[in-house]
Order: C-alpha cells, then sequence, then structure tokens
C-alpha cells in the first residue's frame, strides 16, 4: 500500500497499522485499522467481525483487499481526496479482484490477485490498471519520471554530507565530513592511527 501511496501521493507519510484494543465488556474484539502516521484513522477495521464472516480471513487476496480498502477510505476521508485516481479515466479506483466486471458487487471477496481497478466513464470501459503495490509501472510515463526525479532528490537530500577520507602523511587515516572539514582547521579532524582506537 505504501508503494502506491508515494507512487500517488509523494509527500503523503507511510500508512501504519494501528491495533485497537478489545471493549471491555467483550462486545468489540481486538480490530486493525489502516491510519496515517499522525495515528488517526477513518472506516471499517482491516479485520471485520460480523455475520457471515469468518474469524480469521485464509486467503491473502482477501487480506490484502481488506487493506487497500481500509487504506483508501483512511485516505480519502482524512486527506479529503480521492485515493488513487486512474490517470486515464480522472476518476477513483478501488480494489478489487482481477478480471472485475461492472456487476462485481462489494460482498464477495477474494477470487484472485487483488488490483486497483477503474470503473471507467460509462461503466462498460471498466479495466484493471495496475496489481495493488504496483501502481507506479501503470503511471503514464511523464508521472513515472516526476516520481523518479523525487525519489532521486529525496536519495541525495537523505545521504547528507559526504566524507572525505584522506592518508595523514604517517600512515594514519583521517575522515571528516563535508561539514566538519569547513569549520575545522586543517589537521585539527579526528585521526586514528592503525592499532589505535
Amino acid at each position: 500500500m505504501n508503494r502506491d501511496l508515494a507512487a500517488t501521493l509523494p509527500d503523503e507519510p507511510p500508512l501504519v497499522l494501528m491495533l485497537c484494543p478489545a471493549s471491555g465488556d467483550g462486545d468489540r474484539p481486538h480490530r486493525i485499522h489502516v491510519a496515517l502516521s499522525d495515528g488517526r484513522w477513518q472506516g471499517s477495521a482491516v479485520h471485520p467481525q460480523g455475520p457471515g464472516m469468518h474469524d480469521e480471513p485464509d486467503d491473502t487476496s482477501v487480506v490484502l483487499q481488506l487493506v487497500a480498502d481500509a487504506a483508501q477510505e483512511t485516505v480519502t476521508e482524512l486527506r479529503w481526496t480521492v485515493w488513487p485516481v486512474c490517470p486515464y479515466h480522472h476518476i477513483g479506483m478501488h480494489p478489487r479482484p482481477a478480471g472485475t466486471t461492472s456487476g462485481w458487487y462489494r460482498d464477495r471477496l477474494g477470487g484472485g490477485p487483488v488490483v486497483w481497478w477503474c470503473r471507467g466513464h460509462r461503466g462498460d470501459d471498466c479495466h484493471d490498471l495496475a496489481p495493488v503495490g504496483e501502481l507506479a509501472a501503470a503511471l503514464p510515463g511523464k508521472q513515472r519520471r516526476e516520481l523518479r526525479r523525487r525519489a532521486r532528490r529525496r536519495t541525495k537530500a537523505d545521504s547528507g554530507p559526504s566524507t572525505n577520507v584522506s592518508d595523514g602523511g604517517d600512515g594514519s587515516v583521517i575522515t571528516a565530513s563535508m561539514a566538519e572539514s569547513a569549520t575545522e582547521a586543517p589537521g585539527t579532524a579526528d585521526a586514528t592511527a592503525p592499532g589505535e582506537g
């Protein structure tokens, strides 16, 4: 989910899973919600328990679909934005089993790999865009290039200052970050001779 979020809303921090404890009277069991990085969540639990639902989903595609639904609801409701959006029809997409038709009903879970599905403009031009978690690969070229540029800028910013390594002349190795090199006089950086330390 976080790969899809980063691909489409690159400034949004990663989502987290929140465990909400059971109620003291036993009416509500433990629940897991998909939340924003600040811990706020919206909507249904990832693991709904109710009439007709198994206690534990045993199909990974069902679990993925529940997580994707919960993530979509949290982002959409708390960020007040449609997410994710089909880049071709410019409308919201939903997690569905691959090959879903326009007559699909929400209560049918499972049935294959989970994809981001778009209803299309008329309902008869619905399509699978990409598997959940792989949305970046399905974006049009311009959006993919911008995503790569942002990733390079972020990597460059996260890598911090580079480090100088030089020979101290007596066999010792001197290392100093670029920030230290700019503020210290030559020869004042920490040095460690071989065998010391």
